[in-house]
């Protein structure tokens, strides 16, 4: 489980930065294609494989959450911080919004059709990631889809990397590595988008996204 200590700094810190981060933030996949076509992808997916709900961890003020909304899933969101809950609430009051932990959902097991975390994982230190990942294997469905965003690491003798972030620390992953944490954790990529960074963006990183699947249930 993640360390309490470090996830209440972190939540504190994005309460205090919630209503900057939803201005800046409200519509940045305007300008962001490839991210849609990925969040495109994974509703299609989503929808083959049943079409359950879809739980957008780290949702922030809800804007990605609104999105796949659009893209007709069922979904909600969870993040940590109380204040980008309050914000997501009042911008998009038809939709469900929690406040709560990735490292403890309140989901039970195997309900979701999907579940998407988008930058959310990029504060949590390495050496609880696993348990994260054991989290997103828990509330899939058997065929259920995770997609993952993060940014990558440069180093390829290092699989994390610690960078200058805004509101909290935060890390950056080998691609590779986190697709083969997602294989021990019972997800198996299925596929990766790899979209370099734009001259006007303020971190020069590639931004990665990991779609995978939980296999089927066995049969008896």
């Amino acid at each position: 489980m993640v360390e309490h200590d470090a996830l209440s700094a972190t939540s504190q810190a994005y309460d205090a930065a919630a209503v900057l981060y939803a201005q800046l933030f409200r519509d940045e996949l305007r300008d962001m294609p490839l991210d849609r076509a990925i969040l495109s992808a994974f509703a299609e997916v989503v929808r083959a494989s049943g079409d359950g709900q879809v739980a957008d961890l780290g949702c922030g003020p809800g804007h990605i959450t609104a999105h796949l909304d659009e893209l007709g899933l069922a979904a909600f969101g969870v993040d940590a911080s109380s204040e980008m809950i309050r914000l997501a609430r009042g911008a998009y009051p038809a939709l469900r919004f929690d406040v709560g932990s990735m490292a403890a959902l309140n989901i039970a097991d195997g309900v979701l059709g999907g579940v998407l975390s988008r930058w959310s994982i990029i504060h949590t230190p390495p050496r609880e990631l696993p348990a994260i990942l054991a989290e997103f294997h828990r509330v899939l469905a058997p065929g259920g889809h995770l997609l993952v965003g993060f940014w990558a690491s440069d180093d390829p003798s290092h699989p994390t990397q610690v960078f200058d972030h805004t509101v909290a620390p935060a890390y950056r992953w080998s691609p590779d590595h986190l697709a083969a944490m997602l294989r021990e954790s019972g997800l198996a990529e299925v596929a990766r988008m790899v979209r370099e960074p734009r001259p006007t963006d303020r971190r020069q990183f590639q931004g990665i996204h990991l779609l995978a699947r939980k296999a089927e249930a066995e049969a008896v």
